[in-house]
């Protein structure tokens, strides 16, 4: 039997267990997962009747085997398309038509994170959620796991390593691991930039009137970077409701990124108020919120330090080794990675 270690829960690397349940006959794959969730910021929450994705807002056609995932693999059951444009505004918040260059924008009625659920569920992999490494090693030629409650995992013939960049990083500084290789691939995910963003949501008991699904500011002065109407999305919001799924822009979020989260939302719904020219908008009556310190790669990781991972079997994955950051990316870079497990476990 092939033993198969995942750390992180993401898109990429539900793609990859998919690809390596499919082709690895013998492949006892064990996904170890920090929080209770999957699908990493594909996010989706609920409250009430209301769904709403709150971290990527979807997953565009971007890329044929992306899309054949999508449409031939997986169901097609609750899967959404949003239809309406996504508009621009600028840093005074003057709002215009943009260019929508999204070909399709999918959901799912139960949310983004369908897609690492069904694909998990699709396959023998065993998800334990809940369950943080702190520490890998490598020894005999295989790879052990020990997590914070000081249970050891392993041994596996190859490991698969999602979190972003910084949180891989981390794991690497204190590895068991030939120093040259760990500290190659130490430094390399640790010089991928990252954007960070802080996300308000915003519920009203009323419904917007607005010819758009979402407005980006493309100058990226504004305080807010995006502002996304969940209304858009069927099954998402009740009839007579509104919800919005707010973005501020880097800077804004790194200032604030600990400060009251009361006092961030009501900025937030202040400025998203101002730009679409409706003050009832300063009044949700009720809110979420959600900081991601590491929400978007801005450039991909050396590809030579993730080569030389390979060679020892350890393949990081996930949207800022595909260099881009956006769920399709992260879910094509997991197909090829389990690709390329497979073809090494053979």
């Amino acid at each position: 039997m092939t033993n198969i270690g995942v750390v992180g829960a993401g898109a990429a690397a539900a793609a990859a267990t998919d690809v390596l349940d499919e082709t690895v006959p013998d492949a006892s794959v064990t996904v170890l997962e920090k929080s209770g969730g999957v699908c990493g910021r594909a996010a989706t929450r609920r409250n009430g009747d209301v769904t709403y994705d709150y971290g990527a807002n979807y997953v565009k056609s971007d890329d044929e085997r992306v899309v054949d995932l999508l449409t031939e693999r997986l169901s097609t059951e609750g899967l959404v398309d949003v239809g309406e444009p996504i508009y621009t505004f600028d840093a005074a918040g003057t709002v215009s038509e943009g260019r929508d260059a999204d070909d399709h924008k999918w959901t799912y009625r139960g949310g983004l994170t369908q897609i690492a659920k069904r694909l998990f569920g699709g396959t023998a992999a065993t998800v334990l959620r809940h369950t943080r490494v702190e520490h890998i090693s490598r020894g005999n030629d295989r790879w052990h796991l020990r997590d914070t409650d000081g249970e050891t995992w392993g041994p596996f013939d190859a490991l698969l390593v999602n979190p972003p960049a910084p949180q891989t990083a981390a794991l690497l500084e204190t590895a068991d691991w030939e120093a040259d290789a760990r500290a190659d691939l130490r430094a390399a995910a640790e010089s991928v930039p990252f954007r960070t963003v802080w996300t308000a949501v915003l519920h009203y008991p009323f419904e917007l009137d607005r010819p758009y699904y979402a407005l980006v500011n493309t100058d990226k002065d504004h305080e807010v970077g995006w502002i996304a109407r969940e209304e858009c999305k069927d099954g998402h919001v009740p009839a007579g409701e509104s919800l919005l799924v707010v973005q501020a822009n880097h800077e804004w979020s790194v200032a604030r990124y600990d400060d009251d989260p009361a006092a961030n939302v009501a900025d937030l719904a202040a400025l998203t108020a101002d730009v679409l020219g409706d003050q009832r908008l300063t009044d949700p009556d009720w809110t979420d919120h959600q900081g991601w310190r590491y929400a978007l790669p801005e450039d991909g990781v050396r590809a030579g330090a993730v080569e030389a991972a390979a060679e020892a079997d350890l393949y990081p994955l996930g949207d800022w080794v595909a260099g881009e950051g956006r769920l399709h990316a992260a879910l094509r870079n997991g197909l090829e990675t389990g690709e390329r497990v497979a073809l090494s476990v053979a």
